[in-house]
Parts: C-alpha cells; structure tokens; sequence
C-alpha cells in the first residue's frame, strides 16, 4: 500500500498550530483539531489519527477537508449556528409581564401561572403558551409574581 503523503500546510500555518496546543486556553474541541491537522502533517493516516485524538474517522476527514478548502481558520473555528427562532417577542414578554402586575380576575387573590397563560391566549397576546413559560418569562424579569 502507498504511504500518504503529509499534508502541505500554508506558509506559518504549522508554527501557528504548534503554538495554540502550547498556549493551554483552547478549548478541547479546538484543541482536537489542532492536533488532527499537526498527525496528518506528519504523514499519519486518518485512521491512526482519528484513534490518537479519540475522535471518528469521519471527523478526521471533515477537518482535512475543511482546511483544504479555506485555510486554517476555517478548520480550526466552529460555523455559527442558527438556532431555533424566538417563539415570542420582546413586546409579548412585556405584555405578559404587564398582566402579571395587573389586578387579578374577579374572586382571585393573585394570578397564577396557569391563569396568566389563559389569560394571555384569550387576549390574543400570545396564539399559544404554557405556564412553564410563563414562569420563565416572569422569572427573567426578576418579578416577585412567581
């Protein structure tokens, strides 16, 4: 079997690699490529590779893959992550804040959770919420109702 040839870092890339897994403030998963790219720098397979840094081939070649096609930045750093949505606005926390702080219905002494979910829904603040969320919601206000 042909041996692999190593691969062919651009100019101070190398030195820059050596240098992050020396300065002890990386992140392990940072860390982890690093050291993916510095094994197939001096020749290793990615098999060899993927069992030196505890990490799936598959990962190996995704690293290799992503330093090939922009650099070393682009290998190193993480690609931002959309995330799920926010399912409420600024002005619909507020609004659900406000009724917490309004006077409760007739025959209550104070809301309750439940109450100020209903409550929200039948005022069209909100088309759907739970109680959990409520509580969640007062609890980042730091407000006493809960």
């Amino acid at each position: 079997m042909a041996k692999k040839k190593p691969l062919k870092f651009k100019a101070g890339d190398l030195k820059e690699l050596e240098r992050l897994t020396r300065s002890g403030t990386l992140k392990a998963r940072k860390l982890n490529r690093c050291r993916i790219l510095l094994l197939a720098s001096k020749g290793k397979k990615r098999v060899e590779i993927a069992g030196a840094v505890a990490v799936a081939p598959v990962t190996v070649d995704e690293i290799l893959r992503r330093y090939k096609q922009g650099g070393l930045g682009n290998a190193l750093n993480e690609r931002p992550r959309s995330g799920t949505p926010a399912t409420f606005t600024g002005r619909d926390k507020a609004r659900i804040t406000a009724l917490a702080c309004s006077t409760p219905p007739e025959g209550r002494s104070r809301w309750t959770l439940r109450l100020l979910a209903d409550q929200a829904v039948e005022l069209d603040i909100v088309d759907t919420i739970s109680y959990d969320t409520v509580a969640v919601i007062l609890k980042k206000t730091n407000s006493s109702r809960i």
